[in-house]
């Protein structure tokens, strides 16, 4: 939460006052406003410090935390987490099964996630990497939801892998 000043931690000359409702009462003296803050029995928070003249609200300073707080709590849940979901590849996978995590990819991809797909090979598979290669791009052919290549193919022990993000 950022640092906000009330009362008489406001330093400027002038300040546009805002009532508790919402009204504008307008433009005045600081010390103005701070009575006008003491007779209501509330508090002069400063809620714009960069507008020309600072913008100030009278409103009870624990309220006002409390609305900050649930405005951001708000924020937070409509932030979109993205994901990163493996999908995992084997170079003997037959043409059903890759058609099968193809439309899972798709799937990721169309909610927003990122997908790293990751093709293992095991034992002597090891020997034809470039196989490895050919089928992790076989399968790369059958995302058709538009996507961007974020982390291009690239084989990491006997393991080839590729990242993949939506595009809008």
């Amino acid at each position: 939460m950022l640092k906000v000043k009330l009362n008489h931690q406001i330093k400027a000359p002038t300040l546009r006052v805002i009532s508790e409702d919402g009204e504008q009462i307008g433009i005045m003296k600081t010390s103005e406003a701070l009575a006008l803050a003491q007779e209501h029995g509330l508090d002069l928070v400063e809620v714009s410090p960069v507008a020309q003249p600072p913008v100030a609200k009278l409103i009870d300073f624990a309220k006002y935390k409390y609305q900050q707080k649930k405005m951001e709590q708000q924020q937070k849940k409509k932030a979109k987490k993205t994901e990163v979901k493996t999908i995992w590849l084997s170079v003997r996978i037959s043409e059903h099964d890759m058609q099968i995590k193809a439309n899972k990819v798709m799937e990721f991809l169309t909610d927003g996630d990122l997908v790293r797909i990751e093709l293992r090979m095991r034992g002597r598979e090891q020997a034809y990497g470039e196989l490895g290669r050919q089928q992790l791009a076989n399968f790369l052919k059958l995302i058709t939801v538009p996507n961007k290549i974020e982390v291009p193919m690239k084989r990491m022990g006997g393991t080839w892998s590729v990242t993949l993000v939506p595009t809008k």
